[in-house]
């Protein structure tokens, strides 16, 4: 495995405790943005040891779930398009009292919940067992 992939790799996890310890103190949007953050990076490993090269500068999950020739089940890739949408609003919010109340406690543990079976489905890729 290529180090570039081990590094994507480890921030995965990284991102994902913190996206935890977010969700401990009610920090909602972040829980949000670092499972979107988890996701794009476990995509990015796929891609890195696929093509053997850095995987583009994108925050699109949809377009790195397309470098990666991954092909989730349905419910899975319905769930990744709304994070990977959910992408710009985060970073950017327009309206930050509304985008709070978009994400409350309970969405952000459903996104974290589902964000752990998507990763977890993730790290099956025949790529990074080699």
């Amino acid at each position: 495995m290529r180090k570039e992939t081990k590094n994507w790799l480890q921030m995965v996890e990284y991102d994902m405790r913190t996206a935890e310890c977010m969700l401990k103190t009610g920090r909602c949007v972040y829980v949000i943005f670092m499972c979107h953050l988890a996701i794009e990076k476990m995509l990015k490993a796929i891609v890195s040891e696929a093509a053997r090269k850095t995987p583009p500068m994108t925050h699109n999950l949809i377009y790195l779930l397309k470098l990666s020739e991954v092909n989730p089940p349905q419910p899975m890739y319905d769930f990744i398009s709304i994070i990977s949408n959910a992408s710009i609003p985060t970073r950017y919010p327009e309206d930050f009292e509304k985008l709070i109340e978009v994400y409350p406690k309970k969405i952000a543990k459903d996104y974290l919940e589902k964000t752990k079976e998507v990763i977890k489905w993730l790290k099956e890729d025949k790529r990074l067992k080699e």
